[in-house]
């Protein structure tokens, strides 16, 4: 196992930024994955890591080693494409075996960490085959045996579950958390799913334009994110906005007039904020529910039915409220049967609201 921190991390490319100075610590047998949208640098930071890329500034350590210019070989990594890159013409047990063979390494000591990584990834039976014999599942545990095989000192995983179909998905981000428990690894993960980044991570790194948003534990960035953008970003269906504006600040207490909700009074600190400045209100689709009864003061809209997706377990519901031309989703449990152009009288804990400065995007500090 080995930490890794990134020091004031930038790269460009000609006069081109694309990562702005990242700094980042990871623990010893961490699992941290690296999410952003499509070009927020997440890929690229973890080609510097693995030394695919050089670094325009800033240092790289692992294991308190700085190998900011090191070849990859001997940073002590192991990398997991998107694309399995698996040799065609290999047996299974062969491509597990390649990389050691290349470092002179024994025979006994070679066959036993194969059938390990062979048993740790139940491939067992696949040893003898090729890859073109194997389904994408299978091919893509084949790559993470390969990186097994190699005892690493830090694991890196680039988008690995991508190629596959939700299923296999599922059953193969449960493979790798089960993986991680058992080798007790340091392990870096890529991906743009935000539910593998909220059902594998330890911690989450929120990407955005090169630069990090925020960092912290899934719960965390759900219940606590430090601006609009993780928000929006963190969470699905996304966070619903309603633009207003901030009326009164009070010890603990913010008033603030929203469209279609009126004034309403929210438990947050308001440091640096003004009256009359412009903020975003922000509710999760999950949030919202249908009471008859208003107990515990919370919020009220009404709502008009756009349509809504029932799955059976759970409904998707998309509407606007009356006088707030902003579109909203709520997600319900259960079934619910409604139709477009229903009314629906929605409530909302006020605890469970957030609130953002339209300005820069930070969030409120909530007092609860």
């Amino acid at each position: 196992m080995a930490g890794l921190k990134l020091d004031r991390v930038t790269k460009s490319f000609g006069h081109h930024s694309i990562l702005h100075g990242i700094d980042l610590d990871v623990n010893e047998g961490e699992f941290v994955v690296l999410v952003g949208p499509s070009g927020c640098g997440k890929s690229t930071l973890l080609r510097l890591i693995a030394g695919l890329e050089d670094t325009t500034a800033g240092q790289i350590f692992i294991d308190d080693q700085d190998v900011t210019t090191a070849p990859p070989g001997d940073r002590g990594i192991a990398m997991v494409f998107q694309s399995y890159a698996l040799y065609p013409h290999m047996t299974v047990a062969k491509n597990l075996s390649f990389g050691l063979e290349n470092l002179k390494m024994s025979r006994a000591n070679i066959d036993a960490r194969v059938i390990e990584a062979a048993r740790m990834l139940a491939i067992e039976p696949l040893l003898q085959r090729r890859p073109k014999q194997l389904s994408g599942g299978q091919r893509q545990r084949v790559a993470i045996g390969r990186a097994i095989v190699r005892n690493p000192s830090l694991f890196l995983f680039d988008e690995p579950l991508s190629n596959l179909d939700a299923a296999l998905r599922v059953q193969t981000r449960g493979e790798i958390s089960r993986l991680h428990e058992r080798l007790g690894a340091t392990m870096i993960y890529v991906t743009h799913d935000q539910i593998e980044a909220m059902t594998m991570a330890d911690r989450i790194v929120v990407l955005n334009g090169g630069r990090v948003e925020q960092v912290g534990t899934p719960l965390e960035l759900f219940e606590t994110p430090a601006n609009k953008f993780v928000a929006g970003f963190i969470g699905s269906p996304q966070m619903n906005f309603y633009n207003g504006k901030l009326i009164s600040i009070s010890r603990g207490d913010v008033t603030i007039a929203v469209p279609g909700f009126g004034e309403i009074v929210l438990p947050f600190h308001a440091p640096g904020a003004s009256e009359g400045e412009e903020v975003v209100l922000g509710i999760r689709p999950n949030h919202f529910r249908i009471q008859h009864d208003a107990s515990n003061d919370p919020l009220s809209v009404e709502m008009v039915v756009d349509y809504a997706e029932s799955i059976g377990t759970e409904t998707y519901i998309y509407a606007k409220i009356r006088g707030n031309e902003a579109p909203s989703i709520m997600h319900l449990p259960d079934h619910l049967a409604t139709n477009e152009g229903a009314l629906l009288r929605m409530f909302v804990d006020r605890s469970r609201c957030h609130l953002f400065r339209e300005s820069d995007g930070l969030s409120f500090v909530s007092r609860t």
